[in-house]
């Protein structure tokens, strides 16, 4: 009998943050998180740094953005991937990719990519620092690169890596009450990954679940582990 293709959505946590502060409305907001990267607190160290890896082929750079829009309460943009992409197909996602030999430096493919993603223009965007390298259990070792970006983009993403871009507030996503810990078995290992779910409006306008996890949620809370330290 096949086996059934494994669902971290019906997984259920093993433990879930409660204990642990928020970080609060005005650390949120860019002067703060400016502020932070300029002068970067001694002792803080990420949490996730890497994946149990599944596959042999040789390690690759890359980079993401992680865009913080700044509205009124500021959002976290991110991508849901077209569900037939060799890697992460379906997952929610930071736009970014493989680092190109072009490329000056991680915050030069991460504002490649998510030009080439999602259309967001450069000119949007406010680079604030980067986090330590997340190496995913595909083999990519990721720069995250995290910038405020100014409303009013056009985007314009691309139907065959992307599927749907969409906001969360930042407050929810640095809020550890939202982080779920799952864990599972793979190849006789147990494995414990994050999940922060998020219920909001898709693209009619209904109610949508999106399962942030994985990498995406690993990245997010190493950016709370910065800014609560």
């Amino acid at each position: 009998m096949a086996t059934a293709p494994f669902d971290p959505q019906h997984l259920p946590p093993v433990s879930i943050d409660h204990h642990l502060p928020a970080v609060t409305d005005a650390h949120l907001q860019v002067a703060a998180l400016r502020a932070r990267f300029l002068a970067p607190p001694a002792a803080w160290s990420p949490e996730v740094v890497l994946e149990h890896r599944m596959t042999d082929r040789p390690p690759a750079h890359a980079a993401v953005l992680v865009p913080l829009v700044q509205r009124a309460a500021p959002t976290v943009l991110l991508t849901r991937r077209t569900a037939h992409l060799t890697d992460h197909p379906g997952q929610i996602s930071f736009p970014g990719g493989r680092t190109e030999p072009e490329d000056a430096d991680a915050v030069a493919t991460a504002l490649r990519e998510a030009e080439e993603e999602i259309g967001l223009a450069a000119s949007f965007v406010d680079v604030l620092g980067q986090l330590p390298t997340y190496t995913t259990g595909t083999g990519f070792i990721v720069t995250p690169v995290i910038a405020a970006v100014d409303p009013g983009f056009d985007l314009r993403p691309d139907p065959f890596e992307v599927a749907e871009v969409f906001e969360v507030p930042l407050a929810f996503l640095m809020d550890p009450a939202n982080h779920r810990w799952h864990a599972a078995e793979f190849g006789g290992r147990r494995r414990e990954f994050l999940s922060m779910p998020w219920t909001g409006p898709g693209p009619d306008g209904a109610p949508q679940r999106y399962f942030v996890w994985g990498a995406t949620a690993a990245m997010l809370r190493n950016l709370y582990r910065f800014l609560a330290a």
